[in-house]
């Protein structure tokens, strides 16, 4: 029988400069059973060890000697050994400056300081959801069948939503850069469903779901909006243009699983 892999079998990679910082997330490591972990102090040290021992998770600080855990992330997702490691970001940071390239590079989580074990360990489970998906509920849903146009300005964000949907059987992806790029595909192929970004140049997601609502020839469509904008009356705004469901960047896998599956099995006859 197979043994299950589990967050007590991650290896994972920590920045972080402080040893202070470093000895509290160990701590909580041992609590969880989490034993295969690597410390270093700046990101270049991590960078050039990754490159030898490619682990399961990297886990950075925001501010580290060398650059900022924004450049890390932006390092790794230009290099094609690392570019598709998971990445999570603990910071106190609350600038978008900072934040909102960590948010579009594709990362299971960004931590606060402090954060608490519950939600160190709810990362780590993104972590598997993404490396090792579950199926369960997919079984009355042909996933391989599935024609999908994923929408985002963002190559980072692009590679980071089709991993996720790969992962799930899902291969059949076609890519916008934006909404005004979506509708001229559209026009030209059916899709079983959408994946758009809010935030886009020449047209945004609110756009690009009022035109497949009102003027398109699948105005039935599914539309899953996948977004860091945190303006509720943005958000409302999107909902009444007549979005199927929104969900926040950063996304845990599971949770993207379980809103497709709601999408698609409302979308059934």
């Amino acid at each position: 029988m197979t043994k299950l892999f589990s967050i007590t079998d991650l290896a994972i990679t920590v920045v972080e400069p402080s040893s202070t910082q470093w000895r509290f997330i160990q701590k909580q490591f041992e609590e969880m059973g989490v034993t295969h972990t690597d410390c270093f102090k700046s990101a270049q040290e991590a960078l050039n060890d990754m490159r030898q021992f490619q682990p399961d998770l990297v886990i950075s600080a925001m501010h580290l000697p060398d650059m900022t855990g924004t450049d890390l992330v932006r390092a790794m997702r230009e290099d094609s050994l690392l570019e598709a490691i998971p990445f999570m970001i603990i910071s106190s940071e609350e600038s978008d400056y900072y934040l909102e390239p960590i948010r579009q590079a594709g990362v299971v989580a960004i931590l606060p300081k402090p954060f608490n074990c519950a939600d160190l360990k709810r990362a780590l489970y993104a972590t598997l959801d993404l490396i090792k998906p579950g199926t369960g509920g997919l079984e009355n849903i042909n996933m391989e069948d599935l024609k999908v146009l994923v929408v985002d300005d963002s190559s980072t964000a692009r590679k980071h939503i089709s991993r996720v949907l790969n992962n799930l059987g899902i291969e059949a992806l076609t890519f916008a850069t934006n909404g005004r790029e979506a509708v001229d595909i559209l026009d030209a192929q059916f899709f079983d469903l959408i994946i758009t970004d809010y935030n886009m140049p020449e047209m945004d997601g609110k756009a690009l779901t009022k035109h497949v609502r009102e003027q398109s020839s699948q105005r039935s469509i599914p539309i899953l909006m996948v977004t860091s904008e945190a303006n509720h009356s943005h958000l409302a705004g999107v909902t009444q243009a007549g979005v199927s469901a929104i969900c926040d960047k950063p996304f845990e896998p599971a949770q993207v699983k379980q809103l497709i599956i709601n999408i698609l099995s409302a979308a059934q006859p």
